[in-house]
């Protein structure tokens, strides 16, 4: 199975789309100004304690407090309370935690008055980005991770990771991390440290204390609000976890983005440094990979299974529900059990598919076709457990109740991705009455000899729908031939399935928007 990474830079950010087989399985938007990702850790200040909650609001610098459960205060809040004092106070050199003395743990049934108070500075990593009307979800239970392992300060621990099922394989990490780990860190041992020598493992463990220490320097001197440790870039950590041999391109169209992705794959994984490419194509990149496509039809209410049958997503403020219909594929079989089953197991690949791709979290109810009999209910239901084996994020798979009901509960970190696909029309926003779609081409040409004659634009190129594009370019003597010999400059057209068919934008060469001015009559 190929993977792919395609990284479409944008006026606010990036587009981040992973693709399977050529199929996106994940779509992420990356803002310039997204200050608060998960991962991120920020020295705050408690603004208000909620004892009926058992929860403080933390000021981090969002328009709304941050929301810190007693529960995520982690065992060893008190030691890393101490460590924030010692250094802010300049008493503390040591950054990397040797010959710190640690405080008793808290009790875990404990009240959140008895640990934090009004003013207090606390140290917390961002696990949950506002989502909605809610400001970030924070912990003190502070964690770095690498690419193949995760740092935990003031804990002693080291654990691997469940789907290490080698026994021999899970006493090597374990001997390896002990001999090599510094005092009062734990460390957890990501699945793809199986098989790494311990050279790979101590150049990932000192770059996550490395990255502690510069941290705790930046902190001595930090005011509140202040980020003190700052996540990696999303492609960058989405490289991170799922690097590995099936990954066999990353395609980017910004430069700095290029170098910094070449620098990062060089750090961590050298010999496929050659797997990141510069896209310098024509047309957009997002357009030459087929991604706006299947954005355009991923993202709608109603999704077409393979060979028949479809799926009804609706969202409510509570949960999301997944309805699947066999639509005509009830005419292609004879059985209706094996119509039911077949159906529901092509809409299990495709549901879970979908919960990556529109990243929908907490509680998703779907209900499949009804099946009578128990060993397809369970076919259908071990089906979805394998499917969502794949998914980042933590998720719980029930099986299906005796009305054909089956709930999943998948962790939500990001605001969920809604990409609105019905198109507005650009000339009647929405009134359902337009300039007659057979006049555009006419408008475009008079538009153009405008810009091209009256303005005396050298370099012109069109972004316009696919339809326009075949419309222009058709035939031995095209439309566009025609315009060569009229105006002796080579329009460029530039396919763009985003715009409505009844729009165009005519772009200058370094890819701005050329204004049409019209003078007035006075002038």
């Amino acid at each position: 199975m190929s993977t792919e990474l395609v990284i479409d830079s944008t006026q606010n950010g990036s587009r981040i789309a992973l693709l399977k087989n050529k199929n996106l399985v994940e779509l992420h938007l990356e803002e310039d100004d997204n200050r608060f990702k998960v991962g991120d850790i920020y020295l705050g200040t408690v603004k208000k304690i909620v004892n009926g909650l058992n929860a403080a609001f933390i000021d981090v610098g969002y328009e709304k407090d941050a929301f810190l459960h007693y529960q995520d205060l982690g065992p060893n809040i008190r030691s890393l309370s101490k460590l924030i004092k010692i250094i802010r106070n300049n008493n503390f050199a040591g950054y990397n935690l040797k010959g710190f003395e640690k405080l008793p743990e808290i009790d875990k049934l404990g009240k959140i008055s008895q640990v934090l108070s009004k003013s207090h500075q606390v140290l917390v990593q961002v696990v949950k980005e506002p989502i909605s009307t809610k400001g970030p979800r924070l912990s003190c239970e502070l964690s770095l991770a690498g690419r193949y392992l995760v740092l935990v300060p003031f804990s002693d621990a080291v654990s691997v990771s469940k789907k290490i099922r080698s026994s021999e394989e899970r006493k090597r990490l374990l001997r390896l991390i002990n001999s090599i780990k510094p005092a009062n860190f734990g460390v957890i041992i990501r699945t793809v440290a199986e098989g790494q020598s311990v050279t790979e493992l101590d150049k990932d463990l000192r770059n996550l204390t490395e990255s502690w220490e510069e941290g705790m320097q930046k902190m001595a001197k930090a005011k509140t609000r202040d980020k003190v440790i700052g996540e990696m870039s999303l492609a960058s950590s989405i490289i991170r976890d799922l690097l590995n041999e099936s990954f066999d391109a990353i395609t980017v169209e910004d430069e700095e983005i290029f170098n910094q992705m070449r620098s990062y794959i060089r750090s961590i994984a050298p010999e496929k440094e050659k797997i990141v490419k510069l896209f310098n194509g024509k047309a957009k990149l997002f357009e030459s990979f087929g991604i706006e496509k299947q954005i355009k039809s991923l993202f709608g209410q109603t999704i077409s299974l393979p060979q028949g049958g479809y799926l009804i997503i609706e969202h409510t403020e509570a949960l999301h529900v997944v309805d699947v219909n066999s639509g005509n594929k009830s005419n292609q079989e004879s059985d209706q059990e094996n119509t039911a089953l077949k159906t529901n197991l092509v809409a299990v690949k495709e549901i879970a598919r979908q919960l990556r791709l529109r990243d929908m979290g907490g509680i998703i109810v779907i209900d499949f076709i009804d099946m009578k009999k128990a060993d397809n209910k369970r076919a259908v239901y071990q089906a979805m457990k394998d499917e969502m084996r794949d998914d980042r994020s933590r998720n719980t798979v029930l099986p299906l109740t005796k009305f054909g009901l089956m709930q999943i509960t998948r962790q939500r970190v990001r605001p969920e991705m809604n990409i609105v696909t019905k198109e507005t029309c650009p000339s009647c926003n929405g009134t359902g009455k337009i300039q007659a779609s057979i006049l555009v081409a006419d408008k475009l040409e008079k538009d153009l000899n405008h810009i091209a004659v009256n303005q005396n634009e050298s370099k012109i190129r069109i972004a316009l729908h696919p339809y326009l594009y075949a419309y222009f370019t058709h035939g031995v003597i095209s439309k566009r031939v025609k315009w060569f010999f009229n105006y002796f400059k080579w329009v460029s057209l530039i396919k763009d399935s985003s715009l409505p068919v009844t729009e165009y934008k005519f772009l200058d060469d370094s890819g701005e928007t050329i204004e049409i001015i019209v003078k007035s009559e006075e002038e």
